[in-house]
């Protein structure tokens, strides 16, 4: 990969489809190679969003205060909102495809991104995301920091990944986060394992880097707001 753009939408929370519509137009652009290797990098307003594979009872029984999004992605029921920096990479991948992955890729990105603040994020069989390993002190069983949910169409990767900074964990009691029971793992945020606000502000520039990193960008660039989409170039037939 030759350069990734980096476009941060705010501080301000993105409406759910709003950042939808952006991936899809961004998409569309970067599989026409309008548009270079871009991930974009913003918090949501609260929403539930229902990937493919997710079942009638994980889903909220009763009006939950937020909506719930069925969307085009792998993966199971999460939640996102305020305080949980998501981030889509809207990037090309290379040839033969291998989402999986794909998927290590963005679970390694946290990793190191949680490593730069002392924790020891670890991966699960059968299982996506970022974990940290039973702490007697927090109760006996792992709790996932970072999830994962990502589609790849005509060789572009969209959705992504999200990673728990200073959120409001209960949000995920409405539902059953990523199809897992709660006698087999907790969802936990930065913030609540280190006992300090971490916001994703703090979070950002290590996000960035190892994005970079991974991902084996020679060169970045960072911008603030929705980033430009050249429009398709039209196809109009001259007069003969």
């Amino acid at each position: 990969m030759a350069e990734l753009a980096f476009a941060w939408l705010g501080p301000e929370p993105v409406p759910y489809q709003a950042g939808w519509d952006l991936q899809k137009r961004l998409h569309a652009a970067r599989v026409d190679d309008r548009v270079g290797d871009t991930v974009l990098l913003l918090e949501h307003e609260p929403v539930y969003t229902a990937g493919k594979r997710t079942r009638a009872p994980d889903r909220p029984v009763v009006d939950p205060g937020a909506p719930v999004i069925d969307i085009d992605r792998g993966g199971k029921i999460t939640w996102h909102g305020p305080g949980q920096l998501t981030g889509y990479p809207i990037v090309r991948l290379s040839d033969p495809i291998d989402v999986l992955a794909h998927v290590r890729a963005l679970e390694e990105v946290m990793i190191r991104t949680i490593a730069d603040f002392g924790l020891t994020g670890v991966r699960v069989e059968g299982k996506s995301g970022v974990w940290l390993d039973p702490d007697p002190r927090r109760g006996l069983i792992q709790r996932k920091v970072g999830a994962i949910g990502c589609r790849v169409s005509r060789g572009v990767g969209m959705h992504g990944f999200a990673l728990n900074c200073a959120n409001d964990l209960s949000w995920y009691s409405a539902i059953v986060p990523c199809g897992i029971p709660v006698d087999e793992g907790d969802v936990t945020s930065l913030t609540r394992e280190l006992g300090r606000e971490i916001p994703v502000a703090e979070v950002l520039p290590p996000v960035r880097r190892h994005l970079a990193a991974v991902f084996g960008a020679t060169s970045t660039t960072s911008s603030d707001g929705v980033p430009e989409i050249p429009e398709p170039a039209s196809h109009t037939l001259s007069a003969v």
